[in-house]
């Protein structure tokens, strides 16, 4: 008589990652799109920590470069997250923030230089209070022009910041070819004209990204070929309000800069009294 197929259960799951932190995403799930994240009935998600394999995918420059490694240590750690490329990236920070603490602890060593000065300093951050004040973030997705008109955006997907830093490097690269003795004066002007259209043109494709609806007397516009066109050919002024705001929107959901003091000593050499010094978690460094 054949035996039914009996699932065979591993004795070494007990023994397995188990969520080390639950946390709230600044987003609360919204601009997610339908399908990449499992929502709970707290709204709370579990965080693991990395695995052996996660670790050695920010050591493969190539998968970094293309944001294919955090895409992946995203999954891995955060299993409610389906699509970790259309993340909206107000969650980011706190996200690869959770995943630091839930692999190293709480705590992460800060290495900064002291203005003037230029001594360095190392302190201690505490990544819970990092995560605490990304819940303070908050998107405002409707920009009014007036009351007839309305400009509905949302935050950029990790998938758009990522082709938006891949053409940031690659015009960066170009600007460099400038010092190069080996090419003409007329070479290098015709690739800085060149690489300086290149980042009007994605400015403006960016913006469009940002845009999913436009509200009109004649009712509402989400076709992304026609909110481009209107980008690209719509009055400065509206341009700049709706680019001022994006910015807006930034500069709050963003990492806080920490505040430091001086030693007396350090004054008497020309230090400010106090000074700030931004976080820029570069992920290699970050997870490594």
């Amino acid at each position: 008589m054949l035996q039914p197929n009996i699932p065979r259960v591993n004795p070494l799951t007990q023994y397995m990652r188990q969520p080390k932190i639950y946390i709230t995403l600044p987003s609360k799930g919204n601009y997610w799109p339908e399908g990449s994240l499992e929502l709970t009935e707290t709204g709370e998600f579990p965080i693991y920590s990395m695995t052996a394999r996660d670790e050695l995918l920010f050591k493969t420059p190539d998968a970094l470069m293309n944001g294919q490694a955090l895409v992946d240590v995203i999954e891995s750690c955060m299993p409610n997250v389906k699509n970790a490329w259309d993340m909206p990236t107000i969650d980011l920070d706190t996200v690869l923030i959770a995943i630091r603490l839930a692999t190293y602890g709480e705590y992460m060593n800060f290495v900064y230089k002291v203005p003037v000065v230029n001594e360095e300093e190392e302190y201690q951050i505490d990544l819970k209070v990092l995560i605490a004040q990304q819940q303070n973030n908050y998107w405002i997705d409707q920009v009014v022009i007036n009351p007839d008109f309305i400009i509905f955006v949302k935050p950029l997907t990790l998938r758009h910041m990522t082709k938006n830093s891949i053409k940031n490097f690659e015009n960066n690269r170009i600007f460099s070819l400038v010092n190069d003795d080996s090419l003409s004066d007329e070479q290098k002007l015709e690739m800085f004209n060149q690489s300086f259209a290149n980042l009007a043109k994605a400015t403006i494709e960016l913006i469009a990204e940002n845009i999913y609806k436009i509200l009109t007397p004649d009712g509402e516009v989400t076709d992304k070929d026609f909110i481009l066109e209107f980008v690209n050919n719509s009055d400065k002024e509206i341009f700049k309000t709706v680019k001022d705001h994006l910015q807006e929107m930034k500069n709050n959901n963003d990492l806080k800069p920490m505040e430091f003091s001086t030693t007396p000593e350090q004054q008497s050499n020309g230090a400010p009294l106090t000074f700030s010094v931004p976080i820029n978690f570069n992920n290699s460094d970050f997870f490594g």
